[in-house]
């Protein structure tokens, strides 16, 4: 069963939570992050980015810039006095509406052990050096700056409990952020209440899973190995939503060429495998194995025939069909991880950027998916297999700054 605790949470102070408030770390690059900090002095960027406050042609994975962190979060604290540390172990519920939908998770402490023991399940590999970042950023600081969001299937009593701890009582924080989603975080302090929910959890929740952030939580993990007498280090930083208040996003595909193919060729060659319809509009998948193709300025809807993937987790996954059917067998991708003719265009973005990336001539095709759902998720993780590279993207962002968990 899954175990959680409330922690003491460094947080802002109240009137400065907005300007504190960042995109995590891992959806900006260093000039992007540059952009968005401007003139704001109290961006929490300064912290997971603190290469924007250093020379433009520093190594980011300088140490250099680890200490420049350590510096600021150290600055935020006793400097500006913008930062504070939590007086008793709470939790924190904190809802995000994003486009008039909502969803709630709860923000805890989770069991290194857990991540050990596969309680906390995966279900993407992770890249070493991403790891390393991460680990040198955490090492260096002492904090947990970045977090695990994780999901786990609904349990009405806590489903029930955080919904009355929302209405009969005030937010600690409630903003809207420059991109229109708002923010919103409750504490909860009572100690029956703390008791509730940690024993709901290790008694209702068998398993949580990673919906975002395995880099985060592995890093986590390691670094807990480097501080062997800290209890803080035992535990990482997570947000857990039960399933029924996710969504997942489309995660699409634009490839550079069609492999010495014609497109009247690969048109051919895709009957094979797919009913093809021409359509006279952008294609967003209405169902599972329901794929949308933009090339030569035409959307065609490509529909899988019968028999042409398997039942099995991993098999009938849209991006599976797409990679085995199409990107490999036609195109000639192996792995998608490491090709350079292939990019990754998250559903945030839009039908639009598909259409922007193959018009410019910068690519030459486009995939648009149907979303993975969050059981398909669920189910793969529970047979111990990985999801192939960029199939799940999910909105709106949890932010950073707002809840760090110290070492």
């Amino acid at each position: 069963m899954a175990i959680i605790k409330p922690f003491n949470a460094l947080r802002p102070k109240q009137e400065f939570a907005e300007q504190i408030a960042s995109k995590p770390y891992d959806v900006l690059n260093s000039e992007e992050a540059r952009e968005a900090v401007g003139n704001n002095q109290l961006s929490f960027l300064h912290i997971t980015k603190s290469e924007i406050d250093l020379p433009a042609d520093i190594d980011t994975h300088s140490q250099l810039v680890y200490d420049k962190a350590k510096e600021n979060l150290l600055d935020f604290i006793n400097k500006k006095e913008v930062l504070f540390r939590e007086d008793k172990p709470c939790y924190y519920i904190y809802t995000l509406v994003m486009n008039g939908r909502s969803q709630t998770g709860l923000v805890c402490a989770s069991s290194v052990a857990d991540y050990y023991n596969d309680i906390i399940k995966k279900h993407e590999f992770t890249r070493p050096e991403k790891e390393k970042d991460r680990i040198d950023h955490m090492t260096t600081i002492r904090a947990q700056t970045g977090n695990v969001f994780l999901a786990y299937r609904d349990v009405d009593e806590l489903n029930t409990l955080i919904e009355n701890w929302k209405t009969n009582n005030q937010p600690v924080y409630d903003f809207i952020a420059e991109d229109g989603i708002s923010h919103t975080i409750w504490i909860v302090n009572q100690d029956e209440a703390i008791e509730t929910i940690t024993t709901l959890f290790n008694t209702k929740v068998p398993f949580t899973y990673i919906a975002d952030g395995h880099h985060r939580a592995a890093s986590a993990a390691k670094v807990s190995t480097t501080f062997t007498d800290s209890e803080d280090a035992k535990y990482f930083l997570t947000t857990i939503f039960p399933a029924s208040e996710l969504a997942i996003l489309d995660y699409n595909r634009v490839v550079t060429d069609i492999n010495g193919l014609t497109t009247e060729k690969l048109l051919a060659r895709l009957q094979d495998d797919f009913y093809i319809t021409l359509s006279t509009e952008k294609v967003k998948p209405a169902q599972l194995h329901e794929f949308g193709m933009y090339i030569d300025g035409q959307w065609y809807i490509l529909s899988s025939r019968k028999g042409t993937f398997t039942e099995d987790p991993i098999g009938i996954l849209d991006i599976t069909i797409l990679s085995n059917n199409v990107l490999d067998k036609l195109l000639g991708i192996k792995d998608q991880r490491t090709d350079k003719r292939i990019d990754f265009v998250g559903g945030i973005r839009g039908l639009n950027e598909l259409e922007k990336r193959v018009d410019s001539g910068e690519m030459k095709v486009a995939f648009s998916l149907y979303p993975v759902t969050i059981e398909q998720l669920f189910d793969i993780a529970d047979s111990g297999n990985v999801m192939p590279p960029k199939t799940t993207w999910f909105e709106p962002k949890l932010r950073d700054g707002l809840l760090t968990h110290l070492i």
